[in-house]
């Protein structure tokens, strides 16, 4: 399934796994996730849900969101509000 996960230290990260967990590396701790879906037509992606693991994204304990270069050029929705009304700042990696 297509999930997303937010990292402790603001990373995006997301991929086509079974789990959430398995967006993991190392000791990365996890602070919520859920499911997107690109929407190329409109140049959007969109996020959803949570996990059932680590529950909704807690936008809130970042003050940076660090984004894959790939996504730049994408309207990144969560829920239909823009990521950059959750977060203060964005940086692509």
């Amino acid at each position: 399934m297509q999930k997303f996960i937010l990292t402790s230290e603001g990373k995006f990260k997301y991929g086509d796994v079974n789990l959430h967990k398995h967006l993991l590396v190392g000791d990365e701790m996890c602070i919520g996730g859920g499911f997107y879906e690109f929407d190329y037509v409109s140049g959007r992606l969109l996020l959803s849900g949570k996990s059932y693991d680590y529950g909704t994204p807690k936008w809130y304990f970042l003050d940076t969101l660090y984004l894959p270069e790939a996504l730049q050029g994408f309207q990144i929705l969560y829920e239909g509000i823009d990521v950059h009304d959750l977060v203060p700042a964005i940086k692509y990696y």
